[in-house]
């Protein structure tokens, strides 16, 4: 986990050091959660929830199978606690390690830069000032067929951000508070070395920026 060769000089600081990090099974999302499934959970539309963060913001691209986004790390809490009660499941949002691993492409791993492959390009939905986000799967997806690990929008992760540790760890999830919240991936706006598999974002928890979006794990 970390700046591993393949990241090369686009590596930052608080991506060191690489570190050696063992996992316990879990499942995680194909996609990031679309805006389908949050108005079936929770009852309300992409537009309901734009103007809770800044009524009158353009939307960032509008549809049932689009990615939701403009949901701060507590609308994502309340979101899984909703779609628990509804499943009887134990969904939450997947560490900053589980993040990490799936996107590298878990024991299927080729190394690449990316999420999948070291052609942004092919796999990513990156860079777009005036693109917004794109519905999921429509870019490749990485070694495990999982879509938008790199792109499309930023996923919030559970962790709070913190240094890391050079030390060996064992299903790691973070500091026990902090100021910010971890999220991963990149996002359409943002440039190649956000969507770095590698690149880590943090934000505070009330932020509900129209970039910032979640993947389910499980």
């Amino acid at each position: 986990m970390g700046a591993t060769s393949e990241q090369g000089s686009d590596a930052e600081s608080d991506e060191k050091p690489a570190h050696s990090v063992t996992l316990s099974s879990y499942y995680i999302g194909e996609t990031e959660a679309t805006q389908a499934l949050w108005q079936a959970v929770m009852g309300t539309t992409i537009r309901q929830q734009r103007d809770k963060a800044v009524k009158g913001w353009p939307l960032q691209g509008e549809g049932t199978n689009y990615p939701m986004y403009c949901i701060s790390w507590e609308d994502c809490q309340r979101f899984i606690g909703r779609l628990n009660s509804l499943t009887g499941q134990h969904f939450h949002l997947p560490t900053e390690a589980q993040w990490e691993y799936a996107a590298r492409g878990g024991s299927k791993s080729c190394g690449y830069k990316y999420s999948g492959s070291n052609d942004i390009g092919s796999v990513a939905w990156y860079g777009e000032v005036n693109g917004g986000a794109r519905p999921v799967k429509t870019k490749s997806p990485n070694e495990l067929g999982i879509y938008d690990m790199s792109g499309n929008v930023w996923e919030w992760c559970q962790d709070w951000y913190s240094s890391y540790s050079s030390s060996s760890q064992t299903n790691p999830t973070g500091i026990s508070s902090g100021s910010y919240r971890v999220f991963r991936g990149g996002c359409w706006l943002y440039n190649a070395m956000g969507c770095r598999v590698s690149y880590r974002g943090n934000g505070t928890r009330p932020d509900r920026d129209y970039y910032l979006g979640l993947r389910l794990a499980l």
